[in-house]
């Protein structure tokens, strides 16, 4: 997503907020405006102390003011409607869990990232885009950081090119190197890796030698 200018959360919008005040009424946060975002004590899971940041929901409530909520199973669903394999969607991250992380998809399903599909660590209140992998049959949603197909293939070949250009026209890497090198290094897959490098051999644009790859003179 566009780092350009902060993001500015709105109603509708889940995000992770600071608790800068406890009063009667419940929490306040900042959300980046004058007027801070009451957090009613009935909309808190737990109850939060200054200085925290939480994760919420902001919605309108019946006086139609905009207010926040922990309660986010209130708002996000686990059934997606719409989305289809392949599908670019934004994620705000949540909850850690046995299988991955958990992540807020467009602001209304829940998805999941399994561990072995994270490039990188990821943390809780993150806004970053994403790839549904998987609509399973009960509506749920599997996640990836990476497109599938053609466009993962060309986002590898320019993650390596890059890599090479920042590090003088050599990597030490190759088809044997292990899989958690080429992800700590480049964030993309051994078999991600391996058919970007191929395809960037056939177009002349690396030549594969026994310790690495190198940038071909033409670049």
């Amino acid at each position: 997503m566009s780092q350009d200018r902060p993001f500015q959360p709105a109603v509708g919008d889940v995000a992770l907020l600071e608790v800068i005040a406890i009063k009667d009424a419940g929490a306040f946060l900042n959300w980046g405006r004058s007027k801070d975002l009451l957090l009613p004590y009935s909309e808190q899971r737990s109850r939060p102390r200054v200085g925290q940041r939480v994760l919420v929901m902001i919605f309108e409530d019946d006086q139609g003011r905009p207010v926040a909520s922990m309660r986010l199973e209130d708002f996000i669903v686990d059934q997606a409607e719409g989305l289809k394999n392949g599908d670019k969607v934004a994620l705000v991250i949540g909850e850690r869990t046995d299988l991955g992380i958990k992540a807020v998809v467009d602001q209304r399903f829940w998805g999941l990232l399994y561990h072995d599909e994270l490039t990188r660590p990821l943390k809780r209140g993150e806004r970053l885009e994403g790839y549904v992998r998987l609509v399973r049959e009960d509506g749920r949603l599997d996640l990836s950081l990476m497109p599938s197909g053609a466009e993962k293939q060309q986002l590898a070949a320019e993650r390596i090119m890059q890599a090479l250009q920042a590090h003088q026209g050599f990597l030490p890497l190759s088809d044997k190197s292990p899989p958690a090198a080429i992800k700590s290094q480049l964030g993309i897959s051994k078999s991600a890796f391996k058919q970007a490098i191929g395809k960037l051999y056939k177009q002349r644009r690396i030549i594969i030698e026994k310790e690495g790859i190198r940038l071909s003179p033409s670049e």
